[in-house]
């Protein structure tokens, strides 16, 4: 039995949009775990890279295919709400909850749990889901008796694990149970294989939903596609695709209805995309910007803004031979304040 795709298809591995040869890999390593229904899978990589559709492809490759398929992101729920979301809550036992509700381990019993940004789940919370795995039994805030939790644990992560550990976000205990099988999910840049098919994927959903005409890509359009080093993955592409639709006025999206900045050259696998990949441009500054950030983002360091902010103001300190003045009016800020964060970042002494 196979889950309904959210397009109206069948997500069996088969159908799944990945062509390229690193994509393949792993959709075949997945498919080896997937006969071992106990095995817990940490799935690691860059954000937007298709990691849920990973989760899914192994979850209905397996023997819990006619079980649930449950995904919670534990970074986009606030943490006061994540133990009621992963645990479920009886009626009174927290405020608003004014009827009892099942959390995410206990409407994945018999199937497949999803946990995405596994680092920003609290510790506390971290200890009761392994507690959960062992037992095989969860119980609600506010319970007295545990109910069934069987499932599979497939957990994901864009951030560096090890730094999580050691600033305490991380047990080792999790640690060590994700990494009985690590996986990779390649960026899209490091599989341009893939580009194409989900562009085209993306393309025709889009369009079903809408309800729009018949629209396909021209070649300079795919040439363009493949081109860009995609940043920010499946998620960026597919805006592209959307945006690129909705501008268009015709039948055919000609490259200049796709909204990519700078381009920069992907991976090649074959004679056709190093070719298209000889003439592509170099990214811009403001791209390579972006790319850096939404890095420094995934991983979610203590102190991001102090360190975009100190990290920047050196780099202007350097360009501008250390000449306070000129850094200040590149900065567009004033001398004092420029002068004030340098003596905080250590570049130079206060004055007695």
């Amino acid at each position: 039995m196979n889950r309904p795709a959210p397009d109206g298809g069948v997500a069996t591995v088969a159908s799944l949009p990945f062509t390229d040869v690193r994509s393949r890999a792993l959709l075949d390593s997945l498919a080896r775990l997937a006969a071992d229904d106990g095995a817990t899978v940490l799935l690691l990589g860059e954000a937007g890279t298709g990691k849920d559709v990973f989760a899914r492809a192994l979850h209905d490759a397996s023997p819990r295919a006619a079980g649930p398929f449950v995904s919670l992101n534990c970074g986009a729920c606030a943490p006061a709400d994540l133990d009621r979301a992963l645990l479920g809550c009886e009626a009174g036992a927290a405020p608003g909850a004014f009827a009892a509700s099942p959390g995410a381990l206990e409407q994945a019993h018999g199937g497949t749990l999803f946990l995405d940004e596994i680092d920003r789940l609290p510790p506390a919370l971290q200890a009761s889901l392994m507690q959960t795995l062992a037992e095989r039994a969860c119980r609600r805030l506010g319970a007295s008796d545990a109910r069934p939790a069987d499932l599979r644990l497939v957990a994901a992560s864009a951030a560096n694990l090890d730094r999580a550990i050691s600033r305490a976000r991380l047990l080792p205990e999790l640690r060590a149970l994700l990494d009985r099988h690590p996986l990779r999910v390649p960026a899209l840049r490091e599989r341009p294989g893939d580009i194409l098919p989900l562009a085209h994927r993306f393309l025709a959903r889009l369009r079903a939903g809408l309800n729009y005409r018949a629209t396909r890509f021209s070649a300079d359009a795919e040439r363009r596609l493949l081109r860009h080093a995609w940043p920010g993955n499946l998620r960026e592409l597919e805006n592209v695709v959307h945006h690129a639709l909705f501008v268009c006025p015709g039948d055919e999206i000609l490259g200049e209805h796709l909204a990519i900045g700078g381009m920069r050259i992907a991976p090649a696998t074959d004679a056709s995309t190093q070719a298209a990949a000889d003439d592509a441009d170099t990214p811009s500054a403001e791209e390579a910007l972006r790319a850096a950030l939404e890095r420094l983002c995934a991983e979610a360091p203590d102190g991001l803004h102090e360190l975009v902010e100190r990290s920047l103001m050196q780099v202007a300190f350097a360009h501008c031979g250390r000449n306070q003045v000129r850094t200040a009016q590149l900065l567009g800020v004033s001398r004092n304040v420029l002068r004030g964060r340098l003596i905080g970042f250590g570049e130079i002494e206060a004055r007695r």
